[in-house]
């Protein structure tokens, strides 16, 4: 039996323009790396918070999640706090997993222009 615990992962990535496309293809992306970088399946994936900044409205990011195979993880979309000077055409994602790795092994994976929001977690 292996000990498997709850673990938090968190990503962010930005899009240039508020598109479908964009919001899509940008969200794929990071999951994509996350899902890779900390060898995970969908079965691993319990949850998933999706925001984005208000200026992005064309597309819900859990779609992309949806076209990647997340069809029976529960996900959720909501809107960031519109913070003064904070980043624009930001999408960001929570998600819960259940991982044998340790808290210290989690990859957070910041893309884009939102590697401006956690240079201490930056992976190249």
């Amino acid at each position: 039996m292996t000990d498997r615990r709850v673990r938090a992962i968190r990503g962010a990535t930005t899009v240039d323009h508020d598109t479908a496309a964009s919001i899509l293809d940008a969200t794929r992306e990071l999951l994509v790396k996350i899902a890779t970088l900390n060898a995970l399946l969908p079965a691993d994936i319990i949850s998933a918070i999706f925001t984005v900044t208000d200026d992005l409205r064309a597309e819900f990011p859990a779609r992309a999640a949806r076209e990647i195979g997340w069809v029976d993880v529960p996900l959720l979309c909501t809107v960031e706090i519109p913070v003064p000077g904070g980043l624009a055409r930001c999408i960001r994602v929570l998600i819960h997993v259940e991982s044998e790795r340790p808290r210290g092994d989690i990859a957070h994976i910041y893309m884009r222009g939102a590697r401006a929001l956690r240079p201490d977690l930056l992976r190249d």
